[in-house]
């Protein structure tokens, strides 16, 4: 990327052409400059919507210009997709991290499911992210070449420990990684996205602390009975 313009240079021009090789000072503030506009621009997405969200908001909250947002992400709708690429990125890192190997398969498959129910209660924004994203039929995401590429690591250490399972004779053989990765995101999302509906009707709060080890245990237990039933 070519130097960020300055503000008092209305053409965004570059002042000269050695200013196309940043310096190391630079490209530091460059990548500060993004993760702040990504951070703010998060929230913003997650409480307004993509329709609702204004960069001009985005803007007034960081550090940096509407002008400079639209160099670094081109639009608002690039900003939007830039976002959602991070909030997945986040619990992919988190998986792929996911030291497991040691553990027998069935003690890993709830690790497994114990980090996604930390990731998506400690994350309320990325489950309202993608509940936005289904109101529009995931119609962003669709075009992040990240988010759609073949390659899927959660799918990949979620897979590994089912081999492992399998091979010692332990979990069914009538189900695969996309259809375990589904049953835990279920109850994991189904906790914060429905958690306001849920309280008003039933009146018990899923996010209430007091109720926290308790339901991290169903969601293992849920899986582990499953995958070892037959």
């Amino acid at each position: 990327m070519s130097a960020p313009p300055s503000d008092s240079d209305p053409t965004g021009a570059a002042s000269s052409p050695l200013s196309a090789v940043e310096p190391p000072e630079r490209q530091r503030d460059a990548e500060r400059t993004r993760a702040e506009i990504l951070e703010v621009a998060g929230r913003e997405f997650a409480d307004s919507g993509f329709a609702g969200a204004r960069v001009d908001v985005i803007a007034a909250k960081t550090s940096t210009t509407k002008r400079m947002i639209y160099y670094y992400f081109g639009g608002k709708e690039q900003l939007y997709i830039a976002v959602l690429e991070q909030a997945y990125a986040r619990i992919r890192d988190l998986e792929q991290q996911l030291d497991v190997e040691h553990l027998d398969p069935v003690a890993a498959i709830r690790e497994l499911a114990g980090l996604t129910f930390d990731h998506h209660e400690s994350h309320p924004d990325f489950i309202r992210l993608v509940s936005i994203e289904n109101i529009h039929r995931a119609e962003f995401l669709a075009r992040s070449a990240v988010l759609t590429g073949p390659a899927n690591p959660a799918l990949d250490v979620l897979g590994a420990i089912l081999d492992r399972g399998r091979a010692a004779g332990l979990f069914r053989t009538d189900v695969d990684a996309l259809d375990v990765h589904q049953v835990i995101s279920a109850y994991c999302v189904f906790r914060t996205a429905n958690r306001h509906t849920f309280g008003a009707i039933f009146h018990r709060d899923l996010l209430d602390p007091a109720c926290r080890a308790h339901q991290r245990q169903v969601l293992g237990d849920l899986v582990v009975a499953w995958l070892t039933a037959g």
